[in-house]
């Protein structure tokens, strides 16, 4: 094997900077799915839904 093809092949083991990669694409999916959450969140039929939840919750504790 050639030094350029051995110099090629040590470029394409090397996983250098693959952990960094992982974490952007962790990172982004969590900011959507945070998005996501927000959306839902704020629609009337949720809040509706959360608050009857705690109010209900509230009445049988107390």
């Amino acid at each position: 094997m050639g030094t350029r093809m051995k110099r090629l092949a040590n470029r394409m083991r090397r996983d250098e900077g693959a952990a960094t990669a992982e974490y952007a694409i962790t990172i982004m999916a969590a900011v959507g799915f945070a998005g996501l959450l927000v959306v839902i969140l704020r629609s009337a039929e949720v809040q509706q839904i959360l608050t009857d939840l705690v109010r209900d919750a509230l009445a049988f504790g107390g």
